[in-house]
């Protein structure tokens, strides 16, 4: 059953959401840039979105709940992000094509386990021909029984998910985690999309 994002905020339980950006995004910006249009579907309150618009990028942060859009709109401007209320595996018509890049931080590993297909799908119709996708991966789910989320995606998952319409470009086992995170439980991958690829 698909967890109720809008009470879990309405109700401030969140331990995903750790105050600060996500330090393996950090971490790949240390020696690489962002640049251009830039998805963040699942955005929460926004962290990783005001970090890559204050390195330059204009970021779109996506969520379906409006309590995590309205704590994102109470933190101070970081440069050209906007916030809208939205279905990332629903994908508007509005955003195809539009991104040069997607991050995906905290999507993937938080929907239902069938609908990782559909996630592939919006994300091949919501870049540019040639764009990019950055992913921090949960490889492992510390004490994880079965029951989520998060869920943890194996290797064979996500060749299955990108593997046709991706090329891998670049992958590191981040040194910077959350401290709730062990060593070696995320995998950051950035990926380039195909030019040519049917949606």
């Amino acid at each position: 059953m698909p967890k109720d994002w809008e009470a879990a905020y309405e109700n401030e339980t969140t331990p995903w959401d750790k105050g600060y950006a996500a330090p393996p995004l950090s971490e790949f910006l240390e020696t690489r840039s962002i640049a251009g249009d830039v998805l963040i579907p699942g955005c929460g309150t926004g962290h990783d979105v005001r970090l890559l618009a204050a390195q330059g990028a204009k970021v779109l942060g996506l969520d379906i709940a409006q309590g995590a859009l309205n704590k994102a709109a109470e933190f101070d401007r970081a440069g050209d992000e906007l916030y809208e209320l939205g279905d990332f595996l629903n994908l508007s018509p509005r955003y195809v094509e539009r991104f040069d890049y997607v991050f995906e931080h905290t999507c993937l590993c938080a929907i239902d386990l069938d609908q990782r297909p559909n996630y592939a799908r919006s994300l091949r119709q919501a870049l540019k021909p040639g764009g990019y996708f950055l992913s921090i991966f949960f490889r492992q789910v510390r004490e994880y029984d079965g029951n989520g989320p998060p869920y943890p995606i194996t290797q064979q998952e996500i060749e299955t998910l990108f593997g046709k319409h991706f090329k891998r470009l670049y992958s590191f086992v981040p040194e910077k985690t959350y401290p709730s995170r062990p060593f070696g439980c995320e995998e950051v991958v950035l990926f380039k999309l195909k030019r040519s690829v049917e949606h």
